[in-house]
């Protein structure tokens, strides 16, 4: 590809998001997963004009998430596929997440941020992420739903990457709707776990499938953890720490290091940005911890000056062969 043509393909990866989040929220890939359908019959199902509906058909099938048979109808790929509801590790939630006119509003001042250092999101809406999707119930959910589907495709590795010996008991602390815990439960059975959150956020019982070995070794309390948590062997953070600016980090951290029972270990999962063969989506999701609340993706050192502050010693970095690392903190004697 010609320098020129490649640049373009990036400054119009916009109008790329766009239609696969208007695909996403009709739940195109849905309707379609028994059988392929004329857009006459799509249209009605989804609610749209078929004209319009045709247009935006026509892009994502040259993008190769639909595929139009010889006959004008319309059936999945195999990535179009992963926008069913029902796909493992759904990535319907994700691109939704993009038809809340606060997200799209706020990326669209990502100058803004860049220019002053501010959050673009709180400087539109006047309250921060967290208290406007505590106002929006959809966006609320549709936010739960990416971080459960994102989470459900990561918890097997994380989970596996550290071994939980001399470890009976972990809290999952802001640890949404207990996925990542079930997994730690499931491949650690010697472990008890709770699941930590705040009370919007908090599930009232272990994920669908859980073995009833898991569901009588979990459990779940609200709370807020820059105030306190549950005391326990184990702390596990999954994408808690970037949400969060460098001082919140230290409070947090040093909030479970108090929580921490002796010889206890406090385990964050998170991206870095200087882990090879993972820098452009770390760089591009530290834009969007800068655009949306307000926080920032971190290199491995950075991670251990935080964990000092807060009176750990990062001890070790687990890899995963997903897009997260598993960074151990430990209270030095």
């Amino acid at each position: 590809m010609e320098p020129r043509d490649e640049l373009t393909t990036l400054i119009t990866g916009l109008r790329r998001s766009a239609a696969l989040s208007v695909a996403a929220e009709l739940g195109i890939s849905d309707e379609i997963a028994d059988a392929p359908l004329s857009i006459a019959v799509l249209a009605t199902r989804v609610g749209a004009d078929g004209d319009t509906l045709h247009r935006l058909m026509r892009v994502l099938v040259a993008l190769g998430v639909y595929t139009e048979t010889a006959d004008g109808r319309y059936a999945n790929t195999t990535v179009g596929e992963c926008l069913r509801s029902d796909a493992p590790g759904s990535l319907r939630p994700l691109a939704r997440t993009f038809q809340d006119p606060a997200t799209w509003a706020a990326w669209g001042h990502l100058a803004h941020s860049v220019r002053t250092g501010e959050n673009a999101f709180e400087a539109l809406q006047g309250v921060d992420v967290w208290s406007y999707r505590g106002s929006h119930p959809q966006a609320n959910a549709v936010f739960n739903a990416t971080m459960a589907s994102l989470t459900s495709r990561m918890a097997t590795a994380v989970a596996s990457a550290h071994d939980f010996a001399g470890l009976s008991t972990v809290v999952d602390v802001g640890g949404g709707d207990g996925v990542l815990l079930a997994a730690v439960l499931e491949q650690h059975e010697h472990v008890s776990g709770t699941v930590f959150d705040l009370p919007q956020a908090l599930p009232s019982a272990p994920p669908e499938g859980s073995s009833a070995s898991v569901a009588a070794r979990w459990s779940a309390v609200s709370g807020d953890f820059f105030e306190s948590v549950p005391a326990a062997d184990a702390h596990l953070l999954k994408k808690v720490l970037h949400d969060w600016s460098d001082e919140q980090c230290v409070l947090i951290l040093t909030t479970c290091r108090r929580s921490l029972n002796p010889g206890g270990v406090v385990l964050v999962v998170e991206s870095l940005l200087d882990r090879p063969g993972h820098e452009v989506e770390a760089a591009l999701s530290d834009l969007n911890m800068l655009v949306m609340p307000g926080g920032r993706e971190r290199t491995t050192e950075e991670y251990a000056a935080l964990f000092a502050t807060a009176g750990l010693r990062l001890a070790r970095v687990l890899e995963t062969p997903t897009e997260v690392v598993v960074l151990e903190g430990v209270v030095d004697a």
